[in-house]
């Protein structure tokens, strides 16, 4: 636990904040808080339907990713010493998100065992680029690493 607020304080803090972000936005969604361990809350935005949720997404996850950062903010803002870990997911996008990069490195891999040369894969955020780094960890085939500077850094998948 971070020295000054409890966890759970942050998570009501950051709650009360996507609240009333979302009441300014008139999207009908709740926020929920979910403790992922001693130093780490998870904020979730669910809808039913989920279709207003994108604009909380934005393309490939940067608005989210701004979202969690204004998030994090406001709870720094509030507390006296350091803060824990505060992330935000929109309609289980990150988990999405997480599978559909594990998809798309297992086919990357195959193409470089077939071909048998490297492959570098676009710019990506530090999130996607573990996700990449993740779904090929178990595979002896292929071996992966990150390289260039941000925000242009990017993974590349080579043989073994």
């Amino acid at each position: 636990m971070a020295e000054g607020i409890s966890l759970a304080e942050q998570g009501s803090i950051a709650k009360e904040f996507l609240e009333g972000l979302l009441l300014s936005m008139n999207i009908k969604a709740e926020v929920s808080v979910k403790e992922l361990d001693a130093e780490t809350v998870e904020l979730l935005v669910n809808a039913d339907p989920p279709t207003e949720l994108g604009v909380l997404v934005g393309p490939r996850g940067t608005t989210l990713q701004a979202l969690q950062e204004v998030t994090r903010t406001v709870v720094q803002s509030k507390s006296p010493g350091r803060t824990d870990r505060i992330l935000v997911d929109v309609a289980q996008y990150r988990e999405r998100r997480v599978a559909a990069l594990g998809r798309f490195a297992q086919q990357v891999a195959q193409e470089v065992v077939e071909t048998g040369e490297e492959r570098a894969l676009e710019p990506m955020s530090a999130a996607d680029r573990k996700a990449i780094h993740d779904s090929l960890t178990d595979n002896d085939q292929v071996v992966t690493r990150s390289e260039g500077e941000e925000p242009r850094r990017f993974v590349v998948v080579a043989p073994a």
